[in-house]
């Protein structure tokens, strides 16, 4: 095993995806091993899955991954910890209801149908820079009340540094490194800083006009804790809205632009998804989106650390302080759960359900994500959108590569050609 550990530095974070399928390969679906910094266990198994997230939950806290992201995020919904979780979730959630996700459909659509009439037919372009643009776009809309532009740039951007310097940040160094005056890293904290001066400002100008909005940051502002009886300070609303942000566009667009390659190498599956489109079939369309998820979940890890020793049902123990890991990308590809798991066949969803904690895209217990309705809607909406007037197709013959950082992203530009939905193959 030395050798195999080996494989993983210098940044052991970006070689995880193939290190743990090595592992779960040749010692099974429950693996602990260390590196000499950290103790390890991943695990691969869907009842220990749910042990870790739901039956024994109080037993981990988030692991130092998510309290990396804090430096961008603050303590918002994803890095933060009970009770102070569960208090925001009370409030956050009414930002969320079905009615309200009905209101920002409209903008989803409205938004997805002027992209698919403006790409240029035949034209290549970025499928993952346009995706991006697109959900950046609807996330300021829904969140913010408005189009801000340059705002919504900056966001992007310092997401981009936050992703690309996530890896480095889990080393032994990472701490010293977040230190040292790099050009990355003053890079983040001016961006950071200037994130803050944009939120900061968008809350006071928010507080002092008396108008109705139905925005996600409005909702923020007039929620009250019914249980508490207070409202949230301006320091959590604005480490809420930048977690729903990162949230709402980062991960839907990775999704969508995987769906395009999804589609694009699987014609059959392509013209139905098209015909589904055109007839308003959105049950199809959800399920390709659902089975774009199992093979490519946005949210490809997920990370816990025992805050004491746990023995699982199973008999095997957890010491304190040990970081655990599970990953929907390789647990969503486990044959017996998945048969012919490499196919990408939005069919297979019509028969029985795999076992529970088997597919969690979304996480799963107490800290199942938030927005999952959200962005299963924005999803579906945006492809109907696409479909209906264009049909792409990638420029290389090679798959994109997979950059697994704090989200599962291409590794670079998707070159596609939008063709028009009548052209010939």
């Amino acid at each position: 095993m030395a050798a195999t550990l080996r494989g993983l530095l210098p940044v052991p974070f970006r070689r995880f995806p193939a290190f743990l399928r090595g592992m779960t390969a040749q010692y099974g679906n429950v693996v602990a091993f260390a590196l000499p910094w950290r103790s390890y266990v991943f695990v691969n198994d869907p009842a220990t899955v749910k042990e870790i997230l739901v039956t024994q939950q109080n037993a981990f806290s988030k692991s130092l991954g998510t309290r990396v992201l804090r430096l961008l995020l603050g303590d918002g919904l994803l890095t933060s910890e009970y009770p102070r979780h569960r208090q925001m979730r009370r409030i956050v959630q009414p930002a969320f209801h079905r009615e309200r996700i009905a209101g920002y459909a409209r903008i989803m659509e409205r938004d997805a149908a002027e992209l698919a009439g403006r790409l240029p037919a035949g034209d290549a372009f970025d499928a993952h820079e346009a995706m991006t643009e697109l959900t950046l776009r609807i996330a300021t809309e829904t969140l913010f009340g408005s189009d801000a532009s340059d705002s919504a740039t900056l966001v992007r951007d310092a997401l981009r540094l936050m992703m690309n310097e996530f890896p480095h940040m889990l080393t032994p160094f990472g701490a010293l490194r977040q230190r040292l005056p790099l050009p990355t890293t003053r890079r983040f904290w001016k961006s950071r800083a200037m994130l803050d001066e944009i939120v900061y400002g968008l809350i006071a100008e928010r507080r002092a006009t008396a108008s109705e909005r139905t925005d996600a940051l409005s909702m923020l502002l007039a929620a009250r804790d019914a249980e508490r009886e207070d409202r949230p300070s301006d320091e959590q609303i604005r480490d809420e809205i930048m977690t729903l942000f990162m949230a709402g566009h980062e991960t839907t667009a990775n999704a969508l632009t995987w769906s395009l390659v999804l589609l694009s190498r699987n014609p059959d599956v392509e013209e139905r998804a098209a015909s589904a489109a055109r007839d308003g079939d959105r049950a199809y369309l959800l399920r390709a989106v659902k089975e774009v998820l199992r093979l490519y979940p946005p949210a490809w890890i997920l990370g816990r650390e025992s805050l004491r020793d746990v023995t699982l049902e199973s008999g095997a123990r957890i010491p304190a302080g040990t970081t655990v890991f599970m990953a929907p990308l390789l647990l969503h590809r486990r044959p017996d759960f998945f048969p012919a798991p490499e196919r990408f066949d939005p069919d297979r969803w019509l028969g029985d359900e795999p076992p529970a904690f088997a597919y969690i895209p979304f996480g799963a217990g107490a800290r199942r994500c938030i927005g999952e309705e959200f962005a299963w809607q924005e999803t579906v909406i945006v492809l109907e959108a696409l479909l209906r007037k264009r049909r792409f197709a990638l420029v290389s013959e090679r798959d994109p590569e997979i950059a697994a950082l704090v989200t599962l992203r291409p590794a670079g530009p998707v070159p596609m050609r939008a063709l028009p939905r009548d052209a010939k193959r």
